[in-house]
């Protein structure tokens, strides 16, 4: 492909509405983005609006939820192609089915700010990457506090998806959820019950870095991979109409022949 192919390529603008202690959302995103520049023409750029939040309990997560529709206003003002929250757990620890109420909230607020921008959540994102890997039955590692992560794990349940298994590494400082190294992940995965599951979501938390891992541990399972991060990438260009790729991220990201990818130990 030439320059010039490259210099005439569309552009999209990709807005997250952040916690404000996130620090690999605005990391993760971009790299899997900038990795798809490599092999296909379209260009992204990248933009986001924050919300307080420090420690990952339920009454930090539901005071940063009421401030998610003034980061809409101020993302509809850059007028982003795509926009979406990201965090998982302040949506999945609010009750099932509560990303599509969110959905419908950020989306009039954007509405009403003159953007026409696809409307989304991580937490949605999850469950719809889990759906188009048809699978039924996972197992899933997360940071949080075992209450938070049975929240999720009823949540990803009650979308009709059984979860065979998941670890909560109770890290409740969302800032040390960040520093975690996420080749630490490979270990990890190895105390997960794995048996007879569809998928393994490596990172249920958007915060809790996996991006690294996702192939190597996919490669060594045998299994699709996945994380947060990537489901939202990969719902991020199914809104936007782009082919589902990026290279070594995992079966969601692998294209058409996400399965043919995935390669049996």
């Amino acid at each position: 492909m030439t320059s010039t192919n490259f210099r005439n390529s569309h552009s999209f603008r990709i807005g997250q509405i952040v916690p404000s202690s996130n620090t690999t959302m605005e990391t993760e995103i971009p790299a899997m983005l900038r990795a798809r520049e490599q092999v296909l023409p379209e260009r992204f750029t990248f933009h986001s609006s924050r919300m307080r939040m420090h420690r990952v309990v339920k009454e930090e997560l539901e005071a940063m939820n009421r401030e998610g529709l003034r980061c809409a206003a101020e993302l509809a003002d850059a007028r982003v192609d795509v926009m979406s929250t990201a965090c998982l757990v302040a949506i999945m620890a609010m009750g099932p089915g509560c990303h599509r109420r969110v959905e419908e909230d950020l989306r009039r607020v954007a509405r009403e700010n003159h953007c026409e921008a696809a409307v989304m959540t991580s937490a949605g994102a999850l469950v719809a990457g889990l759906k188009t890997l048809g699978a039924r039955k996972v197992s899933l590692m997360a940071p949080y506090m075992k209450p938070l992560t049975q929240a999720v794990v009823e949540y990803i349940e009650h979308e009709g998806i059984e979860v065979i298994d998941a670890l909560s590494f109770e890290i409740p400082d969302n800032l040390e959820v960040g520093r975690r190294d996420p080749m630490q992940l490979l270990d990890d995965v190895k105390r997960l019950n794995t048996a007879n599951v569809d998928a393994v979501v490596l990172s249920a938390c958007v915060q809790m870095p996996s991006l690294p891992a996702i192939q190597v541990a996919q490669d060594a399972l045998g299994l699709p991979v996945t994380s947060t991060a990537v489901s939202t990438v990969r719902q991020m260009l199914d809104h936007l109409g782009l082919a589902p790729v990026v290279p070594d991220a995992g079966a969601l990201l692998a294209g058409a022949d996400a399965k043919a990818r995935v390669r049996i130990a």
